[in-house]
């Protein structure tokens, strides 16, 4: 079928809207039309080459992330099922988990479905069945499609275990948004962190994900939630979603912290800022005290590896530093709770939309974005009108 998305053809190069053609699923495939998608920072990570693999990697692993479909965060419905799918049907309704959690595998079984084995293809950009292409560019290009599934499209071909079915009372446009930042930053608090009623709770970088992590220590019960974020605009926001205090800087911070901790600090920081450096990590970690735990939630550049750490301190006072992927959540337990939480009153989704955007405008979306205006803005497609 024809069909329009966004394509990044290179790095460092805008977003192009073209029509596409897209095959029918094949064996354990389903395809979505689409209601819309979150504009994540994730998918700049892909535009910026932050999260493109070194071509000699991609090489020696037979595969080519460029050009590729972007998008890892979005709802629709079942409008095709390929054979051999048994737990979807045409007309159900769907959240698009960037992971694929396929159940079967040693990782699933343990409850750890963010860390499935079909992972390993996230960046690979094709079918994680088979490792071939359903999106085609007009010209007959394959195309990757970000995270198995490739949301920036009206519709999209995707395995089974990225489809997670949900009721059909749940508006899709806010579903959409479980798919990642929602899940991801709540995670990152209720699972990675391990916020415990009480604690003073600090989080660094206050979009889509850190709003999420702010409400997530909230409903943990966290009596003191420090939002730090260089762009003052989102402190009122962080406030709305649940943070007692808010500061420009992590070096802003810390004398505050000392001083309504009485110098015992955080028992708990969650980084979210849009672009993971390790430069900011040792600030950070002294935020936090004794036994206190740092959770690294942030895509760094993917050849990062310098990183500021006291390791005196690290042992010293046992403090942990801690990574967390799609905030260690597992998405056929989590997606259903959180919209479940949703629909109760006690999730905040609706505030969360800055604006929507038609998919032609896809690049001011994200110009809106490293500018700092939106906490997550949406790509929403004609026919979800």
């Amino acid at each position: 079928m024809k069909t329009r998305a966004a394509i990044l053809w290179e790095v460092n190069t805008p977003w192009s809207v073209e029509e596409i053609t897209l095959d029918p699923p094949k064996e354990g495939e389903v395809m979505i039309k689409l209601v819309g998608s979150g504009l994540c920072h994730s998918d700049d990570h892909l535009l910026t080459g932050d999260m493109v693999m070194p071509s000699e990697v991609q090489a020696e692993l037979g595969i080519e992330q460029m050009p590729c479909i972007g998008g890892h965060e979005g709802a629709g419905e079942i409008v095709e099922v390929g054979p051999g799918v048994t737990n979807l049907e045409v007309g159900d309704h769907v959240v698009l988990g960037f992971i694929p959690s396929c159940g079967n595998c040693s990782k699933c079984a343990q409850g750890l479905q963010n860390l499935c084995e079909m992972g390993q293809f996230l960046l690979a950009g094709r079918q994680v069945s088979d490792l071939t292409a359903r999106h085609h560019s007009a010209d007959g290009t394959d195309l990757g499609i970000m995270c198995c599934i490739g949301t920036f499209g009206e519709y999209t071909v995707c395995n089974q275990a990225s489809a997670i079915k949900i009721d059909k009372d749940i508006p899709l446009d806010k579903a959409a948004l479980v798919g990642c930042g929602v899940t991801t930053g709540w995670g990152s608090a209720n699972y990675a962190a391990e916020v415990k009623p009480g604690e003073t709770v600090v989080v660094v970088g206050n979009g889509g994900i850190g709003m999420n992590a702010i409400q997530g220590a909230k409903m943990a019960g966290a009596e003191r939630i420090i939002a730090v974020d260089i762009n003052e605009r989102k402190h009122e926001l962080a406030q709305q979603f649940g943070a007692t205090h808010t500061a420009s800087s992590v070096q802003e911070a810390l004398p505050m912290i000392m001083e309504m901790t009485q110098g015992k600090m955080a028992e708990k920081a969650i980084i979210t800022i849009g672009v993971g450096s390790g430069e900011i990590i040792q600030d950070t970690m002294a935020l936090i005290g004794t036994n206190g735990r740092c959770v690294h939630t942030s895509v760094a550049p993917i050849l990062e590896q310098d990183v500021k750490l006291s390791l005196f301190e690290l042992t010293l006072f046992q403090k942990q530093l801690v990574g967390s992927i799609f905030g260690s959540a597992n998405p056929r337990y989590d997606i259903p709770r959180l919209l479940d939480m949703y629909q109760n009153g006690t999730l905040m989704l609706d505030e969360l939309v800055t604006n929507t955007y038609a998919l032609d405008d896809i690049n001011d979306g994200y110009q809106a974005m490293r500018d700092g205006d939106n906490i997550r803005g949406m790509v929403m497609y004609d026919h979800a009108a």
